[in-house]
């Protein structure tokens, strides 16, 4: 996934984020802004996993958008 493309789409990609990872809130969505590092920072802070995790889960999102 070009991340640059998702940061100029992020509003329609927050829905299948919200599907994949549902205890995000509304204000994460609005502060990850489509930026990559900061959903996988905020994936590993709700979900209580550690950064490689974090980083593994995004990466296979990625593999299915």
């Amino acid at each position: 996934m070009n991340w640059d493309v998702a940061q100029g789409n992020w509003k329609q990609l927050k829905g299948k984020v919200k599907q994949k990872w549902a205890q995000l809130t509304d204000d994460d969505l609005t502060t990850i802004e489509g930026r990559r590092d900061q959903l996988i920072g905020r994936v590993q802070e709700r979900y209580g996993v550690a950064k490689d995790e974090a980083e593994r889960q995004v990466r296979d999102w990625e593999r299915m958008t």
